[in-house]
């Protein structure tokens, strides 16, 4: 991330591969979640002789990769092609969001104090895990956190069936098909049945959202029941199989992800960006100071997505271990910042600043709330503008005879009070 304000892009990644766009779990202002599962509608099959065509001639297929032939009679003989995750496939909407409304969605009140109350109620298996793994327990509830909003939004369309179509409608058919005898493959391990087998529409699954293939690499049973069971409502086997993942990419246990930081006036910009780390003493050298003035916590690069001016994090090489999880480096931060939230610490210290429109956060806040008091729902006031605000700003300006714009702005602000 550079020195000038960038917008962060959510893409569907290798571990998740949930619906892009922030799907259920980060939300507020009408924005979805931060890698979330979304709470799928329900997805109805219908009939289509291309898709039953297909799948006469995947069963050899499936066959030639040792896949058992009653596996593949039970599990390919109740799939059926789903229109509406072509849909979703085909439309995926890239949202774009500024890191400031990314940690404002991942961080957000409620999922702080539901993340406490898991550390909390999971405490005892989640120090189990750590001691095994190596990964802290406030870092594995974060993923939980975005993944699933702890586990409340892990998906109900059945794999099968979801991959099955995509695979068949070839846009991306090498790879899902690829996902697809993964998904056989653990059926026939006798971790789930076909029919238990739920998810997301693009095929992740469970409490932290794993796709079949990084499902067969890195899920562990760590119940001892003889299943790798990521799908029920016990989250053991889901939070140990995401500490092994991070284990196995490289996480360093009583290493910081990283955290914000404080730059002093006249920093360099040119020593900012990923690749461009130093040690700790190096950075402490150059007057840089934890956002809360103590030392610097770990060595690694820094980056100011507003510059100089604005809030700046250092990033260690356990930041690099979570993009393993995620390729976003807003995902990754948001992962860093909620597990820090978990553990009491707090939000970012440094001002934001105006977005593009001039509007400052509580700026945005304010206007939301503006628009609630004269009937039109935002979804809530956490300043960040989603589809539901902008459904709302529309309306408004409708029923004002303003033009309709749907974005925000001081002036309607400034109308609104």
């Amino acid at each position: 991330m550079g020195q000038a304000m960038q917008a962060v892009t959510r893409r569907v990644t290798v571990m998740g591969l949930v619906a892009a766009g922030l799907s259920a779990c980060v939300g507020g202002g009408g924005g979805g979640p931060v890698g979330a599962a979304q709470a799928e509608p329900v997805m109805r099959a219908v009939p289509n002789a291309g898709f039953d065509a297909w799948v006469d001639g995947f069963r050899a297929r499936a066959a030639a990769r040792g896949i058992p032939a009653g596996v593949i009679n039970d599990a390919m003989g109740s799939a059926g092609f789903l229109p509406d995750v072509v849909e979703r496939d085909r439309n995926q909407t890239e949202f774009t969001r500024t890191l400031e409304d990314y940690l404002a969605i991942a961080a957000k009140p409620e999922r702080v104090t539901m993340g406490q109350d898991k550390l909390r109620q999971y405490g005892a298996v989640l120090s189990r895990i750590e001691s095994r793994y190596g990964v802290e327990a406030h870092v594995v509830t974060a993923v939980w956190g975005l993944e699933s909003f702890y586990g409340t939004r892990r998906g109900s369309v059945p794999v099968i069936s979801a991959l099955a179509t995509l695979a068949y409608d070839g846009r991306r058919g090498e790879f899902f098909e690829s996902q697809l005898i993964a998904a056989l493959k653990i059926i026939a391990n006798g971790d789930v049945s076909a029919r238990g087998m739920t998810g997301s529409w693009a095929g992740a699954m469970g409490h932290t959202q794993f796709i079949p293939t990084s499902y067969l690499a890195y899920a562990v049973d760590f119940t001892g029941d003889g299943k790798r069971d990521i799908w029920s409502e016990d989250p053991t086997d889901s939070l140990a199989s995401t500490a092994a993942y991070l284990k196995n990419s490289g996480w360093q246990r009583g290493l910081p992800w990283g955290g914000e930081v404080r730059l002093p006036e006249g920093f360099n910009p040119a020593l900012l960006g990923r690749g461009k780390g130093k040690s700790a003493g190096e950075w402490t050298a150059l007057g840089v100071t934890s956002a809360m003035g103590g030392a610097v916590p770990a060595g690694g690069s820094i980056i100011a997505p507003k510059g100089v001016g604005g809030p700046a994090f250092l990033l260690t090489q356990n930041f690099n271990v979570i993009l393993r999880y995620n390729n976003a480096e807003s995902y990754a931060i948001g992962v860093g910042h909620l597990s820090d939230r978990i553990l009491g610490r707090p939000a970012v210290q440094a001002d934001w600043g105006p977005d593009q429109t001039g509007m400052t956060m509580a700026d945005r806040q304010a206007l939301q709330r503006a628009l609630t008091d004269a009937g039109y729902d935002t979804g809530g006031s956490d300043g960040v503008i989603g589809t539901k605000t902008k459904a709302a700003i529309s309306a408004y300006q409708q029923a004002s005879g303003l033009a309709v714009t749907g974005e925000p702005s001081l002036d309607l602000l400034r109308r609104l009070r």
